[in-house]
């Protein structure tokens, strides 16, 4: 397998998980030009969906056995958890400064400069898991077609 496919298939991966989200904001009224304001929440995750599928690749490729593999699986975890855990507490923090910024506004301390920020920049889990799945998916799909 060459190496570019390799280095392709994870952004391949994130690409459909952006364009799937498109299609289930339709429902929510969400337009194309909002392709990139979803990156950091929404069904499916980008983010597992481009790990999983990077972690599928190099294990077909170089064998689940293999150190590579290995690192990439403890990368997967890293990236996996971050948008679990840690985006969450983010965004619990951006609500929390949200209600303080607009309390400080009614009161005439702040100017108008300050914007709101995004709670949401987390994922559940069910999306995540979604996300993982689609990575694996087209991670496998790319080694089939390629050999």
């Amino acid at each position: 397998m060459n190496l570019y496919l390799i280095i392709l298939t994870p952004f391949i991966s994130a690409t459909i998980a952006q364009i799937i989200k498109i299609f289930l904001g339709q429902r929510n009224k969400m337009k194309i030009k909002d392709f990139f304001k979803m990156t950091y929440a929404g069904m499916p995750s980008g983010h597992s969906a481009f790990v999983a599928s990077l972690a599928t690749i190099i294990g077909l490729t170089e064998g689940f056995n293999s150190s590579l593999f290995a690192l990439t699986v403890a990368f997967a975890v890293i990236v996996i958890n971050d948008a679990l855990k840690l985006r969450r507490y983010l965004g619990q923090q951006g609500a929390i400064l949200n209600i303080l910024i607009k309390d400080l506004k009614e009161d005439q301390f702040l100017d108008e400069k300050y914007p709101i920020l995004k709670e949401r920049i987390g994922h559940t889990k069910i999306e995540v898991l979604a996300g993982i799945l689609l990575g694996i998916i087209i991670g496998i799909i790319i080694f089939l077609l390629n050999n």
